[in-house]
């Protein structure tokens, strides 16, 4: 008698009886694949739909284009001259107040507190300056260079009419008017003004303070009609800046009567400046006359040059 065989240990085919005939389980149909992309976790979904601030965010798609602001230009035009001092409505308010009490108290703290009283503002109000003093001082001068172009374009400042008839001026004679109709905007506060060259001379007050003056050397070309375009273009301006300093600290200490002594000193000034920058530009050009012909000679010999 044979040992039957385990249930276990029979095999896949064993199992089925052999008279018994074997039919394919049946198969489930074949769903379409949109169906499968439908039935799958939602999880997976979340994946790919996530926030932008998540982390699982492309990096691409947290990029945004950059916007453009619109930055100074570096360069003097009519249509675009240099812009004063950024100033707020309430600092503009105070430091306008304040001017009319320069005269009798000077660039200081008190015409400061003065100003803040007249404008209505308390007195603690003082420290919305940083700069104290010297912002009044930016504030005098940026202020005199708008008035100084508002005499040109409104007044007729530089019209035959307004000095007197006579031919048309020229360009020498045009920086020397505004020059000095520059430095008698100084005259009401001229016992003052040496105070403020002072606090203008120290060291953190240098750089805008030679902005300043450098400002207003561009604004008396521009609007004198220089239209240099050459290496002249700085020389004028710093000749104007340097004739202009001399002769404010000279209007300090001058006593005569409509401030004729500056007005003489400014035309020796600024006919010696011309002068100067006619002599360096003869040299310049001499030098430059050498230059090629010693490059005409070298090229003559067989030299590569």
């Amino acid at each position: 008698m044979t040992r039957p065989t385990s249930l276990l240990t029979l095999t896949r085919r064993g199992l089925f009886h052999p008279s018994t005939p074997r039919t394919a389980l049946p198969l489930a149909p074949s769903a379409p694949r949109n169906h499968l992309r439908q039935c799958q976790p939602q999880s997976q979904i979340h994946t790919t739909t996530t926030q932008p601030n998540s982390l699982t965010t492309p990096r691409l798609s947290q990029k945004t284009s950059p916007k453009l602001s619109p930055k100074p230009r570096a360069y003097h035009s009519d249509h675009h001259p240099t812009q004063p001092h950024d100033y707020t409505n309430s600092q503009t308010t105070i430091l306008s107040a304040a001017l009319h009490h320069v005269p009798t108290h000077g660039f200081s703290r008190d015409a400061l507190t003065l100003g803040c009283r007249d404008a209505g503002f308390l007195d603690v109000s003082v420290q919305l300056l940083p700069r104290a003093e010297f912002d009044l001082i930016l504030f005098w001068l940026a202020s005199r260079r708008g008035l100084l172009r508002s005499k040109v374009e409104s007044d007729g400042l530089l019209l035959p009419s307004s000095t007197g008839g006579g031919p048309v001026l020229s360009v020498d004679d045009k920086i020397q008017i505004l020059l000095m109709e520059r430095l008698r905007m100084n005259a009401e506060v001229k016992d003052q003004w040496q105070d403020a060259l002072a606090v203008m001379s120290l060291g953190e007050n240098i750089p805008l303070s030679l902005s300043e003056l450098h400002a207003l050397a561009d604004d008396i070309l521009n609007l004198a009609g220089d239209k240099s375009v050459d290496a002249s273009w700085y020389s004028k301006r710093m000749a104007v800046a340097a004739v202009y300093a001399a002769s404010d600290f000279v209007m300090t200490r001058d006593t005569s009567a409509g401030l004729r002594d500056t007005e003489e000193f400014v035309a020796r000034r600024w006919a010696d400046a011309r002068a100067v920058g006619n002599k360096l530009t003869g040299v310049r050009e001499c030098l430059g006359f050498m230059g090629s012909t010693a490059v005409g000679l070298g090229r003559s010999w067989g030299l590569k040059i």
